[in-house]
């Protein structure tokens, strides 16, 4: 059979022999990463919360971090972002958008496309962005690229609030009429906090919060209590249940989601 431990996962068929064919997915964060492996369409092998020494300096992953493979994705997380359209937006002038990001010694400026109409210049610690240079700098994107493409394509709703949970932090999106409406990420101690941020959002995005859905991602059991605290306020509170890539029974989709979904940005470019 296949095996799951906690959060580690190999399928019977995964082979670094065919690394050719696979897509390696890596999503840091502060101070882990997370990787996963596609075959084409299909998850082969996954696992979380790895120590970011481990791509720079690979001990227990030296096999998977040093394959051969198809395509390689980094998800680069940051410390500081801001969106602008890609009408307006000219590479030439990055460093004059990164002065509004308040730029520290220890921190490098990225620039790329979010979707077909939006750029973002963000800034990742120095130290990540020294542990990525493994793999090359043009493998990388914004973390939340992915998340953010896969729910464009399943056609979100303008009353619709989707939430992707890492540790402390929550990210919203919001999208109206297809488009891209609102991206925004906050720290988060408590429920009561968590709520907060999601009727601060609702409020500044002109939503009712009885007649806004709530979809969940990432960290988040589905009994979880601050499921139940946000269903108190808001129309419907649910799991985001979307896949992107064919998973096994074993591992459920929303907790992955964010991570898979940066296949869908195979093709990206840096700006």
């Amino acid at each position: 059979m296949s095996e799951i431990n906690y959060n580690n996962y190999h399928d019977d068929n995964f082979s670094l022999d065919a690394a050719e064919r696979y897509t390696l997915l890596i999503q840091i964060d502060k101070t882990s990463f997370s990787y996963a492996v596609a075959d084409q369409d299909k998850l082969v092998a996954w696992a979380d919360n790895h120590a970011l020494e481990e791509l720079s300096n690979p001990q227990e992953l030296l096999d998977i971090l040093s394959a051969n493979y198809k395509h390689v994705v980094i998800g680069l997380p940051a410390t500081g972002f801001t969106l602008m359209p890609q009408s307006l937006f000219n590479k030439e002038h990055v460093a004059d958008i990164a002065r509004f990001l308040d730029v520290k010694t220890n921190e490098k400026v990225s620039a790329q496309s979010l979707d077909s109409e939006n750029a973002i210049v963000y800034k990742t610690d120095e130290a990540v962005i020294k542990a990525a240079e493994e793999f090359g700098l043009h493998n990388t994107v914004f973390s939340s690229k992915g998340w953010v493409t896969a729910v464009a394509k399943n056609n979100p709703g303008q009353h619709s609030l989707y939430l992707n949970i890492n540790g402390d932090q929550v990210e919203f999106i919001a999208f109206n009429s297809g488009k891209l409406r609102f991206y925004n990420k906050f720290e988060f101690k408590n429920i009561d906090e968590l709520t907060y941020f999601t009727a601060l959002v609702t409020t500044e995005l002109d939503l009712q919060p009885a007649e806004t859905n709530l979809y969940i991602s990432g960290d988040i059991d589905a009994d979880d209590k601050g499921i139940s605290r946000l269903a108190e306020f808001f129309g419907k509170v649910q799991i985001n249940d979307q896949q992107v890539l064919t998973l096994p029974e074993e591992i459920e989709s929303h907790r992955i989601l964010s991570l898979a979904a940066l296949s869908l940005c195979v093709s990206s470019e840096e700006v």
